[in-house]
């Protein structure tokens, strides 16, 4: 087994390698990513953080902190420990860089974010951040902040590419590309994107290269028929057939009947 990747692992390889991510949501993505050659995943902090931990052990495990789930520094280090100890290797943390801060102060290897940032995505709308010299300007000093914060990687989400380029090179925080083009320390994507398990608005950055949504409409007609014919053959008398049932001989139920009497 390939040992455990650590912080220290990728930061060590930052402009000499280009890694890919994916954020998987259960244990079959997280396992079939790894198998293909993906060891930096990011998943939610849910009931199969766990399972996907245990399954994917030499992965490196970024998990995502729900945004308002902590509203101090000190609740975010609390969480955050807790994170850790449920085998996170990073904490994902949009909140402000004082509760960064406070996390990375006690080495909690965090995770933050810059551009579209969906959970603040009220105040720039859904689309492309840092088109503009200003907007760009913004961008760079939420990088420089996070960086000062302790931050050990940084999602860059949709901007321009040579400005992730510049942020790449600026900074010594590994940065996670979404939607960047291949400058970013990882190219990543979400396993919905890549498995086309929606039927929705798909992202720019995305690309399918599956079709789930079809492959589960068929595995649904499947059930569907499947279950009509069990319908169908208890209705024609074809189910339960004999090989179906456990039998018992005349004399063992003679004795049944015969003792049950004085019950």
């Amino acid at each position: 087994m390939n040992p455990r990747m650590t912080v220290y692992d990728l930061q060590s390889q930052k402009g000499r390698k280009k890694w890919l991510q994916i954020h998987v949501d259960n244990v079959a993505e997280a396992t079939a990513a790894v198998e293909a050659g993906i060891t930096i995943l990011s998943c939610e902090p849910d009931h199969h953080f766990e399972d996907i931990r245990a399954a994917v052990p030499s992965a490196f495990l970024s998990v995502g902190m729900s945004h308002g789930a902590v509203s101090s520094p000190d609740e975010a280090v609390r969480l955050g420990f807790a994170m850790m100890t449920r085998g996170a290797d990073a904490v994902y943390c949009s909140h402000s860089p004082y509760f960064i801060e406070a996390m990375a102060r006690e080495g909690i290897p965090v995770t933050g974010h810059v551009g579209l940032v969906p959970n603040r995505a009220t105040w720039t709308n859904f689309r492309a951040v840092g088109k503009t010299p200003d907007e760009a300007m913004s961008v760079l000093q939420s990088v420089r902040d996070l960086e000062n914060a302790g931050a050990a990687a940084i999602e860059v989400e949709v901007v321009p590419v040579r400005l992730a380029d510049h942020i790449t090179r600026l900074t010594p925080m590994l940065t996670m590309g979404m939607g960047c083009g291949s400058v970013c320390d990882t190219i990543y994507l979400f396993s919905s994107d890549v498995l086309g398990t929606h039927a929705g608005h798909y992202p720019r950055h995305s690309k399918k290269y599956a079709d789930f949504v079809q492959l589960e409409a068929e595995l649904q007609n499947k059930r569907v028929a499947a279950f009509k014919a069990f319908v169908d053959d208890v209705a024609n008398g074809g189910y339960p057939d004999a090989h179906h049932q456990v039998g018992m001989d005349d004399d063992a139920f003679d004795q049944v009947l015969n003792k049950s009497q004085s019950l």
